[in-house]
């Protein structure tokens, strides 16, 4: 097949795919071969493409016969990915971004005007909160932070021009946990959308439209990817909004998804069942064995009994998720020794990489955050987040245990 003959098809170009479990989905879906047959994805590394004749050219871009016009706009590999992402969720469909942050941006300012109000969980990333409390107020949209796992607080935070709802579950780095049915209940009785960033717990262990939300967001570069390669994101929704929003916000503004990141995206997707149930299993006995540990004062983990969140968890979760945060006694500086004393997990601000990565999220992911901001979520000078990986676990434990002997 000629490059100016492929088409952009219908999510998962087999009918059938919709039934697929997540796992076949995660490896099969949206799959779009050429005319050479190849079994794995092709990689069209373009930027443009020719037509035929000018009338094809004029009703490309008029939207009147379908194809391929620049790769700002759209790309066969991208696609590719969209398509997959759109299917693991169950959504209808999914636009991809050049980072999780473009992701959670366009998805917040392409239904945003000048007098909007959003409401948003208080305990997030450090960027997203950027976004929030200092970009948009830019453009005339107001803000309330709500202490996310208070649902009356969501309740009485609505104005009656409150357009979107924003939170992550769980949360960075304390890994609150949310009620997602209770908070898209509130939204969509008070004629808003609900965003949701997933990205802590990847499309494997949750999938937050089947709890009420509109819109969730990923930064591909983490599970997605997994193996710290490439950077990537992804919005996901029913057509409708990526069509009336989403769609032509990304076209307009340019934070495209190169197909090359996109190719690697899709391989991530064929393992992504498989690393992050293990990273899953990695992490629980992780927490169990810090649980106790007499240099720390606190171990989060979803999935022990001892999180406040726990049956929540349980209830939209299938895992408790490859995040462990902890608070070293002795603050900042025992903090410091003990990521210094590590000679496996790796000192680094990502996180759902295949290797295990530790940081210190008060100067780090959070350090833009005043100290009494930073004291309001619960991040500690002492609070470290590690990311679980696939190493065997008791050399995680020996690395652990030498590092916190040396705080």
């Amino acid at each position: 097949m000629s490059g100016n003959k492929v088409q952009k098809g219908a999510i998962g170009k087999n009918p059938e795919a919709h039934k697929w479990r997540a796992a076949t989905q995660a490896v099969r879906g949206g799959t779009n071969r050429s005319g050479f047959g190849e079994t794995s994805e092709a990689l069209f590394l373009t930027a443009g493409y020719v037509y035929e004749s000018a009338e094809e050219a004029e009703a490309r871009f008029a939207g009147t016969r379908e194809g391929f016009v620049y790769s700002r706009f759209a790309n066969p590999t991208v696609t590719m990915f969209e398509e997959r992402m759109a299917l693991l969720e169950g959504a209808d469909a999914a636009k991809a971004t050049a980072t999780g942050m473009a992701a959670v941006t366009a998805a917040l300012l392409c239904q945003l005007a000048a007098g909007d109000h959003i409401i948003a969980s208080r305990a997030m990333f450090g960027s997203c909160r950027y976004i929030v409390d200092t970009l948009l107020p830019r453009f005339g949209v107001d803000f309330t932070y709500v202490d996310g796992c208070d649902i009356p607080q969501w309740k009485a935070a609505v104005r009656g021009n409150t357009t979107v709802f924003f939170l992550e579950t769980p949360s960075n780095p304390t890994l609150d946990i949310i009620d997602l049915k209770a908070v898209a209940d509130i939204a969509h009785e008070a004629g808003a959308r609900l965003v949701v960033d997933n990205v802590f717990a990847s499309p494997v262990l949750q999938k937050p439209m089947t709890f009420g939300a509109d819109i969730v967001v990923y930064s591909a570069t983490k599970h997605i990817d997994g193996q710290g390669r490439c950077m990537g994101g992804a919005i996901v929704s029913d057509a409708g909004f990526i069509e009336d929003h989403a769609s032509n916000f990304l076209r307009q503004t340019g934070p495209a998804l190169s197909p090359f990141n996109a190719w690697i995206m899709l391989k991530g997707l064929e393992t992504m069942d498989l690393r992050v149930r293990q990273m899953s299993r990695n992490a629980a006995e992780i927490a169990d064995f810090l649980a106790d540990h007499p240099k720390l004062s606190k171990v989060f983990y979803p999935g022990r009994t001892d999180h406040p969140q726990h049956e929540l968890a349980k209830a939209q979760m299938e895992m408790g998720g490859n995040i462990v945060t902890i608070d070293v006694i002795g603050g900042k500086d025992k903090a410091f020794r003990c990521l210094n004393g590590l000679s496996i997990i790796d000192i680094s601000n990502n996180l759902g990489d295949t290797k295990s990565l530790i940081t210190h999220p008060t100067t780090t992911t959070h350090q833009r955050l005043s100290e009494d901001e930073r004291l309001d979520l619960g991040v500690t000078p002492g609070m470290l987040r590690l990311s679980v990986g696939l190493e065997d676990v008791q050399d995680l434990r020996e690395d652990l245990s030498r590092a916190l002997d040396l705080a």
